[in-house]
């Protein structure tokens, strides 16, 4: 089986993809669902607001089940909500870390890294609403080449990391 250049290793609901169905991106994820949560934002006359998980690959970003060096790009994008409620629209859009937060993010910066090509790119977005940036930085000894904060609060940060080694 040949794989696409780029993988999406928490795709969600494919929020920050122009094109949610790119044929360069393999979209994976531990969650492959339907979700109908409560939403009265933005003038929802429903209600309700359904969320769609249907990722190409069911997988654990922690143990992916690639090669190393099998992507040139891979994106991450994992889960930033330690305290969410169970019927939370954020935490079914985002999911929600665990009690081992830093050891899965840990495991998931490795596994990224692994996965890459040599100089090949980690794009990470990280919301720190909950956990700052700081934080999650001190669960990978990689360092990012740049970055950038967006967001209406300034809270959501871009970053990119390039893989050592020899091309």
């Amino acid at each position: 089986m040949s794989l696409p250049p780029v993988i999406d290793v928490c795709c969600g609901p494919r929020m920050m993809w122009l094109d949610k169905n790119d044929p360069r991106a393999l979209f994976g994820d531990q969650r492959a669902e339907s979700i109908t949560v409560t939403d009265n934002s933005h003038g929802n006359k429903s209600g309700t607001r359904t969320i769609r998980i249907e990722p190409d690959t069911l997988l654990d970003f922690r143990a992916l089940p690639f090669p190393d060096a099998s992507f040139k790009l891979v994106a991450f994008d994992p889960p930033h909500l330690v305290n969410a409620g169970p019927r939370s629209w954020l935490a079914a859009k985002y999911g929600k870390l665990g009690d081992n937060w830093r050891d899965d993010l840990s495991r998931g910066f490795a596994e990224c890294f692994r996965v890459l090509e040599p100089s090949g790119v980690l794009v990470f977005k990280w919301n720190e609403t909950q956990v700052k940036l700081t934080e999650v930085l001190s669960c990978t000894d990689e360092r990012p080449l740049f970055g950038q904060v967006s967001g209406t609060k300034g809270m959501t940060h871009w970053l990119v990391f390039m893989k050592g080694g020899a091309a």
